[in-house]
């Protein structure tokens, strides 16, 4: 079966182009996609070459994952449905996450149409809500973790560092369970997009002895979402005692963390990524209620035949970027 995908065919190298999808079996579903939302960081770093499979960093004497059909997460319309498929009929708005590709590093991809996929990759969307909201929903689910899985009380101080569509979507959901929330980010621009708390523009790491002054109780969250150890101790020098603090950056190779440190306060680590289909409704139902906005963070569109030039933005920053969606239709 033939579709369109977005293909990274080696380091930095983008196009658009035709790929071999496998003919759909009785347990699949066929969709056509019409938005399908780019995952800056994890996508940008298959595009380097620095990770080879999910949270797998890329290390010398690996292969480089190319060619590779980017992304996970879109949306679009039924098209086709297996004889085995109960749940979804054809003309159903939903949101696919992995569809499955021939001749790639991976058999698997986000940014393709058809999109051919087994059923478990495949929800039903809310109806009201524009479906361009939930085209990023593994990410913004990612997001959801992170606010979702620490233990705090109403007012309890949070901070997160990280002003990029996962950093925005942890702040929302902990403002949403009632936290205090400071986000810290490099980006002016981003940072005027959270409305839920208030934010800090790290300088240098002097954002900590704002978050001191701020909170000199001490935190009781602290989310790191850009994948640094040197924030994980920075974070680790906020927090009170029995606090919890969440990783859900990509680290690569540079990943040991030193758990003595932590034991001093008795601090919990909570480590969140990947998805389930459970964690993705409840996001899902949040998006439809409003309690995660996601539409408010995309900045740009492109039409699916120029994500090369989306990419060129993405990784130039020559503009101010945050949320970026292709367009299908």
């Amino acid at each position: 079966m033939k579709a369109k995908a977005v293909v990274f065919t080696g380091r930095n190298q983008v196009t658009f182009r035709s790929v071999e999808c496998p003919d759909p079996d009785a347990s699949q579903v066929v969709v056509n996609v019409t938005h399908s939302w780019i995952s800056n960081g994890t996508e940008g770093s298959y595009l380097r070459s620095e990770r080879v499979d999910g949270d797998t960093p890329w290390r010398p004497g690996d292969r480089d994952p190319f060619p590779i059909v980017a992304g996970y997460q879109k949306v679009g319309i039924v098209d086709w449905v297996g004889s085995e498929v109960e749940e979804f009929r054809k003309g159903d708005a939903v949101f696919v996450s992995v569809s499955l590709i021939n001749g790639m590093f991976e058999r698997r991809g986000g940014h393709v149409s058809p999109s051919v996929s087994g059923q478990g990759a495949v929800l039903k969307l809310p109806p009201g809500l524009d479906p361009e909201a939930y085209s990023g929903l593994v990410l913004t689910q990612v997001g959801f973790n992170c606010g979702d899985r620490p233990q705090f009380k109403a007012g309890d101080a949070a901070v997160v560092v990280g002003d990029g569509l996962v950093g925005h979507w942890a702040g929302q959901m902990l403002a949403a369970r009632g936290a205090e929330v400071v986000m810290v980010g490099r980006h002016e621009d981003r940072l005027g997009y959270f409305t839920k708390g208030e934010t800090l523009l790290e300088k240098g790491g002097a954002w900590v002895e704002g978050v001191k002054e701020r909170f000199p109780d001490g935190v009781q969250v602290g989310v790191d979402t850009v994948g640094s150890l040197g924030v994980m101790g920075q974070l680790e020098s906020l927090m009170k005692r029995f606090g919890h603090l969440v990783s859900a950056g990509f680290y690569g190779t540079d990943d040991c963390l030193a758990l003595q440190p932590p034991r001093y306060k008795e601090l919990s680590i909570d480590l969140v990524s990947g998805a389930t289909p459970e964690r993705l409704a409840q996001t899902m139902k949040l998006v439809s209620e409003g309690v995660l906005e996601t539409l408010p963070l995309i900045t740009h569109r492109f039409p699916v035949e120029k994500a090369v030039d989306a990419w060129k933005l993405i990784e130039s920053k020559s503009e101010p970027v945050l949320g970026v969606v292709l367009e299908w239709t």
